[in-house]
């Protein structure tokens, strides 16, 4: 999974992207001051996985990871060049889902690149210019599928869905939350639109207003029901409180995050959501020589799953032997686990589930 940290210049982007990644990268209080995006690597948080390493003890733990990467500060007139441009939406092209950081703190000590602190408008000003550059994605598409269409009838359908589409985007709204019917959305994977992309808000606050009860903040407020309207996320954090976390011990972390009042880091809550948007389990694997999690969109059916090892898994596929992850610390190993009947063997229609234990029986 590779995320896109986005937002307008001296939001708290870059600070949030080094208190989740460790990575690094500069934070300073003038605009662009990342150019070429920051990319780093996350392990994903799984109590579940270290639960099994303690059970199996195994050679190598390898958890899910997700790729964050920071994308430089947009400004106006990106679609059109301006600032750093088409280098910015290109980068938002490759990434599987959006975090767009807003700033929902005031400080006189920290300038703003339009000079007040107003989160309604800074999110229309990202979403407006990846709208811009979808329009122009959906009039060429328009054009090349018309022409096609003088041989071929059956495309008069995706060219009157596409007319649709750029009136929807022209309108100002974002291809995601426009009605589409799962034809459609198959017309739609032709395009890769960036305003189809999923997005959470990660709503950045002052230490203050995040400890002291989000909910009661406006700007919060205000990002909560734009979020709603276009079947987007929120993610209220705050980045310099993170900063902090991502410097502390695992013992002293858990410590300060209770004392706050909080059960998990900001990177936690993230990932959760993120899954979340994206329709994303895990399903893992265990054994002496390896403790493993695999990331998998959710309705997958075992042989494809088993492809996530190795194509020779799915190729060969015989059957799968599934214990829940709650059924197996239940029985307390997995030889009880067995004789208690808690080990399934599954077919090939089998939907995999969130914290299924699977050993894939295959022949090639």
């Amino acid at each position: 999974m590779k995320l896109g940290i986005v937002g307008l210049p001296n939001v708290g982007k870059s600070t949030l992207f080094n208190a989740i990644t460790s990575a690094g990268a500069g934070a300073a209080n003038y605009p662009f001051c990342t150019i070429e995006p920051n990319v780093g690597m996350v392990t994903v948080p799984d109590k579940r996985l270290d639960k099994l390493a303690e059970m199996y003890e195994p050679e190598k733990f390898t958890p899910a990871t997700i790729e964050f990467v920071d994308i430089a500060g947009l400004v106006k007139g990106a679609s059109k060049g301006e600032g750093l441009g088409n280098k910015f939406l290109s980068h938002i092209r490759e990434v599987d889902a959006i975090v767009h950081v807003v700033r929902c703190f005031d400080d006189p000590n920290i300038v703003h690149v339009d000079g007040s602190v107003d989160p309604k408008r800074d999110i229309e000003t990202i979403n407006l210019e990846l709208i811009f550059a979808d329009m122009d994605m959906v009039e060429n598409r328009i054009a090349r599928v018309s022409k096609m269409m003088k041989g071929d009838k059956s495309l008069a359908a995706e060219v009157d869905f596409l007319k649709r589409l750029y009136d929807h985007l022209e309108s100002g709204k974002p291809a995601r939350s426009m009605e589409k019917t799962e034809d459609e959305e198959q017309m739609l994977k032709e395009v890769s639109l960036l305003s189809e992309k999923p997005v959470i808000y990660a709503c950045n606050m002052s230490e203050e207003e995040f400890s002291g009860g989000f909910q009661n903040n406006d700007y919060y407020k205000t990002v909560a029901e734009i979020a709603k309207a276009e079947q987007a996320d929120t993610l209220p954090i705050c980045a310099e409180l993170e900063a902090q976390i991502s410097q502390l011990e695992p013992d002293e972390k858990m410590l300060f995050l209770s004392e706050l009042g909080l059960e998990q880091s900001g990177l936690e809550r993230l990932i959760q959501k993120c899954y979340a948007l994206l329709g994303l389990i895990s399903y893992l694997t265990a054994g002496k020589p390896e403790v493993r999690a695999w990331t998998i969109k959710k309705g997958t059916k075992a042989p494809q799953a088993a492809g996530k090892i190795h194509t020779d898994f799915e190729r060969g596929f015989i059957r799968a032997e599934v214990v829940s992850f709650d059924d197996l610390m239940a029985a307390g190993n997995m030889t009880a686990a067995k004789e208690k009947g808690l080990v399934r063997s599954e077919g090939k229609d089998y939907v995999m589930q969130d914290g299924d234990i699977v050993l894939f029986r295959f022949n090639v």
